[in-house]
């Protein structure tokens, strides 16, 4: 068994056949966490969760692209996957909160912060936003005990500097999604008790490969971010939660562990942190 902890099936890529894509999973034994990125792919992802008695689950956020309206481009690795306009979205702290608290609901985010877009005429105010929208999603999560989601793209120091503010205590878990630092930055991470999350990226770089090697299978979660990043041999291709077992694959041959290990071992990792 494996659980996908960061997939996307709530979003536009999969609007004619998001629910083949998930049937696909289940009976290959892998399980899905759709997060979501603003509130209608948040409230689509709990509408998932609810249709399917397990194996499906949620998380509910705002993610720092929404903050403002945006023209984006993502790929498929080479090739062009979607191009779209993010509207720009306020975190309604209460709204998100009751959201939160449904059924099939287990996380908050992905939240963080996302330097790689910023305009930098102006830079200021938009990182400003940016802290102010992660502080106030690590206030939820405290609040009613589910574990935080983090996105992170060139803002680790910040991310570290923020978390550190806010690790009072054990009420604050979560995972930092798609990582992307060094190891001295991961070793921070995970002595705050975070996990870090992999995805089909180790599949065709080896920029992470020290870090895989180094740090413990019992802090590893295994993710597609689907529909984005497809690992090889489907790279050019829609990314879907199947493909999870690719980026297994890989963990298992850097760190010279049995596939079925680390299965078991992350498997375990994110019913541990998620409770599920």
């Amino acid at each position: 068994m494996l659980i996908d902890t960061h997939a996307h099936i709530n979003f536009i890529a999969y609007k004619e056949d998001g629910g083949e894509v998930i049937k696909r999973a289940l009976e290959n034994n892998t399980w899905i966490i759709n997060v979501g990125s603003q509130w209608d792919t948040s409230r689509r992802a709990v509408e998932y969760a609810k249709k399917y008695e397990e194996g499906i689950f949620a998380a509910v956020g705002l993610h720092p692209i929404h903050l403002r309206s945006i023209k984006i481009k993502e790929e498929f690795d080479e090739q062009e996957l979607l191009e779209f306009e993010t509207q720009e979205e306020k975190f309604d702290y209460e709204k998100y909160k009751t959201l939160a608290s449904e059924s099939g609901a287990i996380a908050i985010g992905e939240t963080g912060l996302d330097y790689y877009r910023i305009n930098e005429e102006d830079k200021e105010n938009q990182i400003k936003l940016q802290k102010e929208n992660f502080l106030a999603h690590i206030k939820l999560a405290q609040e009613i005990s589910k574990p935080l989601i983090v996105h992170c793209r060139e803002a680790h120091n910040e991310v570290l500097e923020i978390l550190k503010s806010q690790v009072t205590s054990d009420k604050l878990q979560g995972v930092i999604h798609s990582f992307s630092g060094r190891l001295s930055q991961a070793e921070q991470y995970l002595e705050m008790g975070f996990y870090l999350g992999f995805n089909g990226i180790i599949t065709f770089a080896r920029d992470y490969d020290k870090v895989i090697k180094e740090i413990p299978l019992e802090r590893i979660l295994v993710e597609t971010d689907c529909p984005y990043l497809t690992p090889i041999p489907f790279r050019g291709k829609r990314n879907e939660p199947l493909y999870v077992k690719y980026v297994a694959e890989k963990i298992a041959e850097i760190k010279g562990v049995s596939f079925d290990e680390v299965s078991e071992v992350t498997t375990d990792n994110a019913r541990g942190l998620f409770y599920i």
